[in-house]
């Protein structure tokens, strides 16, 4: 079971690198909290498919009380809160600079463990997590020396920087109530709970800044638009939710979360052969000690 947890989480990885360039796309032409919403209601019918053929069940109605507590709380941080952030960061700046900023996930997820439940931090891990603090700045550094108008980089890149650190604390956060919820129960039914309450958050959110005719009627007229979003949702909510949950549930969290760090290494090839865009030495050398980081802070 061990293998499987730790297959899982590199399958999470391979997901949520090839998800945000869909996402990106899709957010640059109507909005970060358009593509949130969307892509969780596709989630809904590919779950709902999923434990359909899964257990017979197309909703988890079986689910105890504690369990729908925990990742109902799991879903509204992760989906709701941080993805709000990581959306926005993906239009500020860009969803391979974004991406880099989760590998402090697997840091975040410890320190919560040791405020909620009593983990200790060894100075071997206090190393780690200098190493991938560094990693990052190396890629903050390499960003900013691209050709930019200051003022246009100075607004843009530090509230992008600060939205994707905001959007690894609470994706922390949110792994935390997410292996508590999903100890004892199904991963694909798991998943959908947290699905449920992504959808009545973010339905309250778009109602509360009045953008409901926009979101609910304009945006599924965008065919393109909505087509990434699906295909987002494929690799994003589904699967690579869905993996993760998996991960967590059969392998130790530290291996889970070193594994899913691997993202800002793995996002880098289809920014080359599908984006065409060039790859910075800095950024490439930055995103590898970040993960390495990640890494030795559960291995050391």
């Amino acid at each position: 079971m061990e293998k499987l947890g730790a297959l899982a989480a590199f399958a999470t990885a391979v997901c949520w690198s090839i998800g945000p360039f869909f996402f990106e796309s899709a957010s640059r032409k109507v909005g970060a909290l358009a593509v949130n919403f969307w892509k969780v209601v596709f989630a809904f019918f590919l779950l709902s498919l999923a434990g359909l053929i899964n257990r017979g069940m197309p909703f988890p109605i079986d689910a105890p009380a504690m369990i729908w507590f925990y990742l109902i709380i799991s879903g509204l941080i992760g989906f709701v809160i941080s993805d709000f952030f990581l959306f926005n960061a993906y239009i500020l700046v860009g969803s391979r600079i974004a991406i880099v900023f989760q590998a402090l996930t697997p840091l975040f997820t410890a320190l919560l463990a040791f405020v909620f439940l009593g983990e200790r931090m060894t100075p071997s891990q206090l190393l780690s997590m200098v190493v991938v603090i560094t990693g990052i700045l190396i890629v903050v550094s390499s960003r900013r020396k691209k050709l930019r108008p200051e003022s246009e980089l100075r607004t843009e890149s530090k509230k992008g920087y600060i939205y994707s650190l905001l959007a690894a604390i609470f994706q922390a956060a949110g792994l935390i109530f997410s292996k508590i919820g999903v100890a004892d129960y199904d991963v694909i039914s798991g998943s959908q709970i947290r699905i449920v309450a992504a959808i009545v958050g973010l339905a309250a959110q778009v109602l509360i800044l009045g953008q409901g005719r926009k979101i609910f009627k304009e945006v599924p007229k965008e065919r393109l638009v909505f087509k990434n979003i699906a295909i987002g949702a494929i690799f994003g909510p589904f699967l690579g939710v869905s993996f993760s949950l998996l991960a967590v549930r059969y392998t130790q969290a530290g291996t889970a979360s070193t594994l899913m760090a691997l993202t800002p290494v793995l996002i880098i090839p289809p920014t080359i052969f599908i984006l065409k865009q060039k790859v910075r030495l800095p950024e490439f050398l930055g995103a590898a000690v970040a993960v390495c980081g990640a890494a030795l802070f559960f291995l050391l």
